[in-house]
């Protein structure tokens, strides 16, 4: 006897009134795709310039200095192509050169120094301001000149300053009994003299943050801790402080990506001198690729790649250091 394989029956879908109606078809196989709509095509066509940006202004670039740093490029190579593959030959001739430790010296001492200083007087300039007094507005728009000035003023205007002979500043100290001072000419003068015209170049940008940060804070907080009885360095390290937290990590991170490619100020007022007392990686990357009569243009890019690698380092800690307080 032969068995055949009955399929199920399809019953009618009844709706609420109790009227039969077909049931809907099948559904179509799940494995093919979706056609793109008009607003991912729109997404695309938004995102498309900046993937360009990036490719052509950091990616690119980014790949041709370590493509430097890993060959032996010579003018005639490097206008040629054909330069030879070295390896990590470059970084060793780097790391024996006797520039090495004091540049990283000077690069640890500028970016500290500069960071703590810029954030310090930022802060306290942020918190001044926003007392909204009177002229508060005006004062706080004055504060912003430096930011604003191209760097080869600044630097210009601070080396006329801190020259030795003609300079301002030699004068006032002249005025009230100290003797001239070196700033420029000097090899324990002259670092202390670009972390001086550093520090007030980039103050302004810390203090245009911080205010933005401190607007955040609700006004309540501070009425409901001087209700409470709490002065105002009590409110400082118990509101401010601790709510700017977010804002000072961004800040600092910024000022720290900034402050390690600092090249303009210091070229334009020591040149890293005088006898490389105040040489920075920036400046001797420049240096060893541009500076000579033979450049070396493997040991500068690869002064360059450290300082690329330093700042990595510190942004990956900082999204580390975020992720934790975003779980907690």
């Amino acid at each position: 006897m032969n068995r055949t394989t009955q399929l199920p029956e399809r019953r009618p879908v009844r709706d609420r009134s109790g009227a039969a109606s077909a049931a809907p078809p099948p559904a179509r196989a799940a494995h093919r795709r979706r056609r793109p709509t008009s607003t991912q095509w729109a997404a695309w066509g938004f995102l498309a310039p900046v993937t360009v940006y990036l490719a052509l202004f950091y990616a690119y670039p980014l790949y041709r200095n370590i493509d430097l740093s890993l060959r032996n490029y010579t003018v005639r190579s490097f206008v040629q192509g054909d330069a030879p593959f070295t390896g990590l030959a470059n970084y060793r001739t780097v790391f024996d050169n006797p520039t090495f430790a004091p540049a990283l010296l000077h690069t640890a001492v500028f970016t500290a120094v500069c960071l703590v200083f810029q954030y310090a007087i930022g802060l306290a300039l942020a918190v001044f301001f926003h007392q909204h007094f009177r002229l508060s507005a005006t004062l706080r728009a004055l504060f912003l000149v430096p930011w604003l000035l191209p760097l080869i003023v600044s630097a210009s205007t601070w080396s006329w300053m801190l020259n030795s002979d003609s300079g301002i500043v030699n004068a006032v100290l002249h005025a009230v009994g100290i003797g001239p001072v070196n700033w420029l000419t000097s090899p324990s003068w002259s670092l202390i003299s670009v972390i001086i015209a550093n520090i007030w170049i980039g103050v302004p940008f810390n203090l245009v943050v911080l205010y933005s940060g401190l607007q955040s804070i609700p006004a309540s907080l501070y009425e409901a801790a001087a209700l409470d009885g709490a002065g105002a360095w009590r409110r400082f390290w118990s509101i401010t402080f601790p709510l700017l937290r977010p804002v000072s990590a961004i800040t600092l991170l910024l000022g720290l990506v900034y402050t390690l490619k600092v090249f303009d100020i210091i070229w334009i007022m020591t040149k890293g001198g005088p006898a490389d007392s105040s040489t920075t990686f920036a400046t001797w990357s420049y240096q060893l690729g541009f500076g000579n009569l033979l450049p070396a243009f493997g040991p500068g890019a690869a002064v360059g790649n450290l300082l690329v690698v330093a700042a990595l380092v510190f942004g990956l800690v900082y999204l580390k250091v975020q992720r934790k307080q975003t779980l907690s």
